[in-house]
């Protein structure tokens, strides 16, 4: 049986800054980090735009106060608002932090680190690298885990968190090379496995983003929190879904519709294009809604609007967002220094996730704790975004929740002893899990029922919700879960079996889609991405608190438990 005195699974940012953290404080831990892809392709490495920090490099008059409230203003008020303080008067410090393990911000002309504008914030206090953040950062953290000596399996796919007598022990996971099954046991666990785009048929996820973290929590019997809340990002590259980073609106660009309005005037008119992006989105599919979106041909009534590089000039764009004109000019054929892009928007970000405290504990329920089990950044739910999250921070959330993490961990483990795991028997189950996979008969193609799984999602709980909607979604993913159960895999061998690994992936994303489905049929109200035409308005009286949602096979309770208000008392939120 492998061992370690804690494993954390996702090489992401938030798991590999955890990682970085724990090694620092005590080189003796030992360490291993789970991945299913190398941890450089982790979806961490698409991140664009920036990291928000109150640096003051820019504007003097920011602060981490400022901050904090644009960040619980974004939220629509459902952040807890004593992680949002730590997010933000930490912010400053990560930021240094990075730039001393060797991150290459961008530069203002006497060297210190630039700062930008980005939707939701009132200061221009986002530090980026160009447009490759996230790329800069997590080259870094990974060879610093590299140079500390932490063990790093890469692809290898974790099929079950082990979870007995309210104890994380470790986790079940398989050799993508030659589907080897492993029993790995610790006296801690994280789980920094990201979000879940690939639930909807267009998102700017990755192939990997599948929620498998979310899913194993889920079956193990613990709650997910705020599921419902899913971000669209407003400017998804049409028709990829590939995403037009933030950063090309906070350097100037413009929306414009088939008519060449800046229609953001009807909906944001203080803040423009950096509305935050629930409203932006919906502002965008209200265009296209009425006729005002455009077609290939430049005609009136289609599905998408434009983002206008246009006026910012060819140095501006070669020198703060070569990476957007790239993507534009690559995949779609777009010159953006010379053509508006086609944009919609596109599944981004999960605002819901692992119930955890400010320590990254995982919560059981309101009062208690899940003893050895830990999670951060995309995967978890602090929660420091609440209904939508403002655009660079969660860069930020990564890094400040994976250090604070990190330190709670490595404090954890200190003196206690590895746990008893019965490594055959969960060996036994899933060989066993593998070998039915493999061999049943079936009669659906992974590919049919997934499609028609993430169409039904998209379809039913997207931008705009409704009973009706989302009971008919909840009727499709229940035939749909009966066609899971007769799929069939071509592939019967052992080495690289995709098909496998596409099979345990699509469980995950039935599990999480059905969640958040569930979720946002209970919530009867608008708040952030969660837009309900039979319930425009926010109900605080009601839904100013967490959804806990609990998955069985039969159903899913629904619980809720309330928000933590330390600063800012909710009141209507206007741009």
């Amino acid at each position: 049986m492998l061992e370690h005195d804690v494993i954390i699974v996702g090489g992401g940012l938030a798991g590999c800054r955890a990682a970085l953290e724990i090694a620092r404080i005590n080189q003796n831990v030992s360490i291993g980090l789970v991945a299913k892809t190398h941890p450089i392709r982790s979806h961490s490495v698409a991140a664009q735009g920036g990291m928000a920090a109150s640096l003051k490099n820019v504007d003097d008059t920011d602060s981490w106060e400022a901050h904090a409230f644009d960040t619980v203003k974004g939220s629509d008020y459902l952040a807890d608002q004593d992680a949002v303080a730590i997010l933000t008067q930490e912010a400053p410090d990560v930021v240094i932090d990075l730039e001393h393990l060797g991150v290459l911000f961008s530069r203002l002309p006497d060297g210190r680190i630039a700062q930008r504008a980005f939707g939701g914030h009132s200061h221009n206090r986002t530090c980026y690298a160009a447009d490759k953040t996230g790329h800069a950062i997590l080259h870094e953290l990974v060879s610093n885990l590299r140079r500390y000596g932490v063990q790093i399996y890469q692809e290898w796919y974790v099929m079950q968190l082990i979870l007995e007598d309210g104890q994380a022990r470790g986790m079940v996971m398989f050799n993508l090379v030659n589907s080897r099954v492993e029993v790995l046991r610790a006296k801690a666990v994280m789980f920094a496995t990201g979000g879940y785009g690939r639930v909807y048929n267009t998102t700017s996820n990755d192939y990997a983003s599948t929620g498998d973290g979310l899913a194993m929590t889920a079956l193990a019997g613990l709650p997910l929190q705020d599921m419902e809340f899913v971000q669209f990002h407003p400017t998804g590259l049409y028709p990829v879904g590939v995403l037009i980073s933030e950063a090309v609106r906070g350097e100037g660009a413009y929306l414009i519709n088939a008519d060449g309005d800046r229609f953001m005037a009807n909906y944001a008119p203080s803040r423009m294009e950096l509305a935050p992006r629930d409203i932006t989105s919906r502002a965008i599919a209200y265009e296209i809604r009425a006729g005002r979106g455009a077609n290939i041909d430049g005609s009136h009534g289609g599905p998408f609007v434009y983002l206008d590089l246009r006026h910012l000039g060819k140095e501006k764009i070669m020198s703060r967002v070569p990476f957007c004109w790239e993507e534009a000019h690559r995949l779609v054929g777009v010159d953006a220094v010379t053509q508006p892009m086609p944009v919609r928007p596109t599944i981004h970000y999960c605002m819901g996730g692992i119930p955890v405290n400010t320590d990254g504990r995982v919560r059981y329920d309101e009062d208690s704790f899940v003893e050895g089990f830990f999670a951060a950044g995309e995967t978890a739910c602090v929660s420091v975004h609440g209904a939508n999250r403002l655009g660079s921070n969660s860069l930020l959330e990564c890094i400040v929740y994976g250090r604070r993490t990190g330190r709670a961990i490595a404090d954890y483990v200190e003196n206690r002893p590895l746990p008893n795991v019965n490594e055959q028997y969960y060996i036994d189950l899933a060989e066993a899990k593998i070998k039915q996979l493999i061999q049943q008969p079936g009669k659906y193609r992974i590919n049919q029922v997934r499609q028609k799984f993430q169409d039904t999602m998209t379809e039913y709980c997207g931008v705009f919700r409704s009973e009706e909607l989302m009971n008919q979604g909840l009727e499709k993913i229940s035939e749909l879960k009966q066609q899971y159960a007769e799929i069939y895999l071509d592939d019967k061998g052992n080495k690289w079996n995709t098909e496998l690994v596409e099979a345990l992936e699509l469980r995950s994303l039935m599990v999480v889609g059905e969640t958040i489905l569930t979720s946002a049929l209970q919530r009867q109200e608008s708040r952030g991405a969660h837009f309900r035409e039979d319930f425009p308005q926010r109900d605080d009286s009601k839904f100013l608190q967490h959804t806990m949602a609990r998955y069985s096979p039969t159903g899913i309770n629904i619980e809720y438990r309330p928000v933590t208000i330390t600063m800012f008392v909710p009141q209507e939120r206007k741009y």
